[in-house]
């Protein structure tokens, strides 16, 4: 069996400079602080941080966020399998990091995938999302969003708006809190996201940003890196002052720290899982869900992504059947 250790694991991945950010130690680190088994699998030159979790008790399932990593996959379905049936796992959740050619179009073979695979209406991360070319030169970026979000991006640093880099998760948090209340959506706690910014801020992989007027905190995000991509995880924002756009200059700041980073591309991090025609056509109506965060994210002028997937690799029918139907009231923590 083909487990190895982090120190093993950050090795390996040292030929894969790219990777998703879920596929690091450090995220591995995160989770396993936050109730995951974390073990590392590899086969030849392939392989993949695995996440374990008990969902119902003497019930687990194991997940591989956006890998697995590196090539010929078809050598590491066996060890991911002895581990996953070791550990009583009832499914595997597989998420690759990869991008639909289109809404119809898979670019993973076939062959790639374990026995068994069945396509899976449940997803932990997000399907769809928007992701911004910083490749370019600053003016470049601005050129390719939509004018009204250059426009606020303008209003705000005319209007006062300052972003600050910050060590201190105190206001961040208390934005997340009024963020989650007005919204309607569960956040993690506080000890969550310090060990998340203490873990790859170490490594100068995050940056936690903040808007402020007048030294009151407008809104807030941690945005992270790893290779040529940045992602925005988290964000959050006041109820006061939203007419100074504070949000709209927090993204570009985060935009412009990640293009200081050597990053080339930046993730929006999840939108309605709808086609461009159909989320073109109902933004301006729709505000549940992720409706209303897709009419912010869309000016920034993103190219609209899918990811392949998501798989699940069934070990035992009868619960993973169970489980499903459990589903349905009941959503598993990302």
């Amino acid at each position: 069996m083909a487990e190895i250790n982090p120190d093993e694991w950050d090795k390996f991945l040292s030929h894969y400079p790219d990777i998703h950010i879920l596929q690091t130690s450090a995220w591995g680190k995160l989770k396993a602080d936050f109730g995951w088994q974390v073990l590392h699998v590899i086969s030849a030159n392939s392989g993949a941080q695995l996440l374990v979790k008990k969902i119902l008790p003497g019930v687990r399932f194991a997940y591989i966020p956006k890998g697995p990593v590196g090539m010929s996959w078809q050598q590491l379905w066996p060890e991911i399998d002895q581990v996953c049936r070791r550990l009583n796992c009832i499914f595997l959740k597989i998420e690759p990091d990869v991008w639909m050619v289109d809404d119809e179009k898979y670019v993973i073979p076939a062959e790639q995938l374990p026995p068994g695979c069945v396509q899976s209406r449940h997803s932990i991360q997000p399907l769809r999302t928007l992701v911004v070319d910083i490749s370019e030169g600053e003016q470049q970026i601005l050129g390719q969003m939509k004018q009204k979000t250059r426009y606020n991006i303008n209003l705000a640093i005319k209007r006062s708006v300052v972003v600050r880099s910050h060590t201190s998760l105190g206001a961040f948090y208390h934005l997340m809190e009024i963020t989650g209340q007005r919204d309607q959506f569960g956040i993690h706690s506080l000890e969550y996201y310090q060990r998340a910014f203490d873990l790859f801020s170490a490594h100068d992989q995050c940056q936690l940003l903040v808007a402020e007027y007048e030294g009151i905190p407008l809104g807030a995000l941690i945005v992270f890196r790893n290779g040529c991509r940045a992602w925005y995880f988290y964000g959050a924002s006041s109820n006061a002052h939203r007419d100074r756009m504070p949000n709209h200059l927090l993204q570009w700041e985060a935009m412009r720290w990640a293009k200081s980073q050597g990053c080339t591309e930046y993730d929006l991090w999840g939108v309605p899982d709808e086609d461009l025609a159909t989320l073109e056509a109902k933004f301006s109506n729709r505000e549940a869900g992720l409706w209303g965060i897709y009419r912010f994210k869309r000016g920034f002028g993103g190219a609209l992504k899918r990811s392949v997937g998501p798989w699940d690799r069934v070990y035992n029918p009868t619960l993973y059947k169970l489980y499903s139907l459990w589903l349905k009231y009941r959503r598993v923590e990302n």
